[in-house]
């Protein structure tokens, strides 16, 4: 209930009384405002966040010798490179005129020869298309335009050979692809008219003037992830039908000849096994070409990856399963040679990389693998800023470069090399290669790791102490549930927007953010553990947290609040209908009834695999978990917030839950923001809902009277 972007499929009569109140609502000074001494603390723990460097991308050349990265925008805005043993002596590419021009540069990509670096950039009109440019490296280097687009791109990748540059394309796009973004508001034929379908476009690495991509995917299927096979005349992709951001879930795995017709090789809605009805995502050739690694398992978001390493033949064939049973997550795999597999996982609260070696051929039928010692391990967050847990690596794979980062430890570039393992700085196996945020200092108290059990299950979580945290006194506590479900908490160095774990901690709370079941790091088995039962043993496990918080730490148990987004908020509206626990509840992009949201959203194939039905096949499995049908138990005062756009989980859930609330005569608002969808991207919303969370929290369970514990 997170993806990466999304639709505009929606048309049904609620949605005109949601937006009428997102004008007033978001317009209009609500009765729970931020109090002006809560105001000041926020802007200060908000102005000392916003010191730093945002590093968005980094890649070192297929050699090892030359590392890229990008600064200054989420996506990059400028690109330094440099080589590796002197990233002082950094070179500034861009596509401007005028290098002091604020224009995006970003998605880079090596050649494989090292002597190249491809980006996107819309220098040429700021703020509007983007196109891909390539920069010749080298005392005379020149960088030129590649291509002439109209529309959407993104993940630009070199063929093997160094003669193309394959990327994803959406051809004459109004708005970003996937589920996240504010969808087009309906009109015309709902489902059949403006469908945008992404592609694979590819372009002339050694074209002299800008000019149209071919398009190399056909038009009836939405490419999702795409890797080129060793000798660059074929691809392999995860690609459904349209629309993709409905049809991920039920996506399949093609190879396809370049200027042939694709094949599929695997339709996990047909193939028998352990992933018979589940998703794939991020296929590697292998480098024979003779199979394709991906990662398969349930998975509730494109983009969000995670389950276990599987290899296919490339010609077509019954897939293996490498690390079935493995306690950990895969979120990313790399081939380093035709017996090994390097894979970036989720084990309980570390990510780690480690290195698969199969003890037969990738499409023996008694192919298995063992893993040997991690590489590095962190507790937080590493990649390089393309996919999901993605890393950067040179062409052998002795050298793999990254960002990592801790709520204590700001972003920073690392390396890690398997066969020469070095510990310099935080983190375990990473070398540290830039100091650009040396000295920041994080905004929330201390985050601490926290194991329970429950009900047979190893659960893992992660603390916030309150800032000054002094364990003479008692402190009130809010429990953050993460979006998915199928996710993790993993600490990262935080942002101000939306709600903010850090500003929480800073304002004197606790704050706990667990990995219930069906959350990533545990395996499959855990990972598929809450399957037909959205809110039970899940909510289950939460509480077992918060009780293990109680036994460890001052908190005072009738100060416990809850909040979280997607997931997180059908958590914080169903949680408020089965427990009294909780003093308070901000609930943002939640949903409050999954029969009327299988017909409302845009993305309703993601829930087949959970409900192991269709609504209409088996209502009561959704009945069972939706939050009206238990709405007269809620005393607990919630907020509600939500984009007037949200494809995701649509504005009409967060209406139905406050209505009822309303009726009922518990303290409740509903705030509607507009032109937002299921990910804000107003800074001003983003802003405007942690100010309201912070007053409705220190109106209900306020953090600034804590109370000296008894002695």
């Amino acid at each position: 209930m997170k993806s990466l972007l999304l639709p505009r499929r929606l048309v049904f009569a609620q949605l005109c009384a949601v937006l009428l109140l997102a004008c007033a609502a978001a317009a209009a000074q609500q009765p729970h405002t931020i109090s002006s001494a809560d105001r000041a603390s926020l802007e200060k723990i908000l102005g000392g966040m916003s010191h730093g460097r945002y590093i968005g991308e980094v890649a070192i050349s297929p050699d090892g010798k030359l590392l890229a990265w990008t600064e200054g925008a989420r996506r990059g805005g400028q690109i330094s490179v440099a080589p590796l043993d002197s990233l002082g002596n950094a070179r500034q590419i861009t596509a401007a005129a005028n290098p002091e021009e604020a224009c995006y540069n970003g998605s880079i990509t090596w050649s494989p020869d090292s002597s190249r670096l491809a980006f996107f950039s819309d220098c040429a009109a700021p703020g509007g298309q983007s196109d891909l440019y390539i920069a010749q490296l080298g005392p005379s280097g020149t960088t030129r335009r590649l291509t002439s687009l109209k529309g959407y791109v993104e993940a630009p990748a070199f063929s093997p050979d160094g003669r193309q540059i394959g990327f994803l394309y959406v051809e004459g796009a109004t708005r970003p692809s996937g589920a996240l973004a504010a969808e087009d508001l309906p009109s015309g034929v709902i489902g059949e008219s403006d469908i945008q379908v992404q592609r694979v476009a590819l372009a002339d690495a050694n074209a002299a003037a800008p000019a149209e991509p071919v398009l190399a995917t056909p038009a009836n299927l939405h490419v999702f992830e795409f890797d080129w096979s060793p000798d660059s005349k074929s691809l392999a992709y995860v690609a459904a039908q349209p629309p993709g951001e409905n049809n991920w879930w039920v996506a399949k795995l093609y190879t396809q000849e370049l200027g042939s017709a694709p094949k599929a090789i695997l339709a996990p809605e047909t193939v028998a096994g352990p992933l018979h009805g589940l998703q794939i995502a991020a296929p590697c050739w292998s480098p024979d070409g003779k199979a394709i690694a991906f990662i398969g398992g349930l998975m509730s978001d494109q983009g969000v990856t995670g389950g276990d390493v599987w290899v296919a033949p490339s010609a077509g064939g019954s897939p293996r399963d490498l690390t079935q049973g493995w306690p950990v997550t895969a979120g990313w795999i790399t081939w380093q040679d035709d017996r090994h597999l390097y894979v970036n996982e989720q084990a309980g609260g570390d990510t780690r990389l480690v290195r698969l070696t199969l003890n037969a051929g990738a499409n023996s039928s008694r192919v298995s693998a063992s893993a040997g010692k991690a590489v590095f391990s962190v507790p937080g967050s590493v990649g390089d800023g393309r996919l999901f847990h993605s890393l950067s690596s040179n062409a052998d794979r002795s050298l793999f470069v990254m960002t990592a980062s801790t709520v204590d430890h700001a972003p920073e570039i690392y390396a890690a090399r398997p066969d020469t393992p070095e510990t310099k700085g935080p983190f375990t196996g990473l070398t540290q290669l830039t100091s650009v945020n040396d000295g920041l200092t994080p905004a929330g108290g201390k985050t601490v790791s926290l194991e329970w059990t429950n009900e047979g299950f190893h659960l893992q979580g992660w603390l916030m102490l309150p800032k000054d945290f002094d364990r003479s006194k008692k402190y009130p506590m809010i429990v953050e549930v993460h979006g998915g479900p199928a996710a993790a908490m993993v600490p990262r160095w935080g942002s101000g927007g939306t709600l903010s774990p850090e500003v929480f901690s800073a304002l004197g709370y606790f704050v706990l953010l667990p990995n219930p079941r069906g959350s990533y790091g545990e395996g499959e088995r855990f990972t598929q553990a809450n399957r037909k039962d959205f809110g039970y043993g899940d909510l289950r496990d939460i509480l077992a947290g918060v009780d293990a918080v109680l036994a460890r730490y001052p908190v005072d148990s009738k100060r416990v609040g809850l909040t979280g987004w997607s997931y997180g908020g059908f958590m914080s509206m169903f949680a408020v209908t089965q427990t009294q626990r909780f003093r308070a509840a901000v609930a943002g992009a939640g949903l409050s009834d999954w029969l009327s949201y299988y017909g409302e959203n845009s993305i309703d194939q993601w829930m087949i695999p959970y409900f192991g039905a269709s609504v209409y096949d088996d209502p009561q499995a959704y009945a069972r978990s939706s939050a009206v049908n238990f709405i007269k138990r809620v005393h607990t005062p919630t907020l509600v917030v939500v984009g007037d756009r949200d494809g995701e989980c649509p504005a009409p859930q967060s209406f139905e839950f406050w209505h009822a609330l309303r009726d009922l005569h518990v303290p409740t608002e509903l705030v509607v923001y507009p032109n937002e969808g299921h990910g804000f991207v107003n800074p001003a919303h983003r802003r405007d809902v942690l100010e309201r969370a912070v007053a409705w929290f220190a109106e209900y369970m306020p953090a600034g009277d804590s109370l000296r514990s008894e002695p």
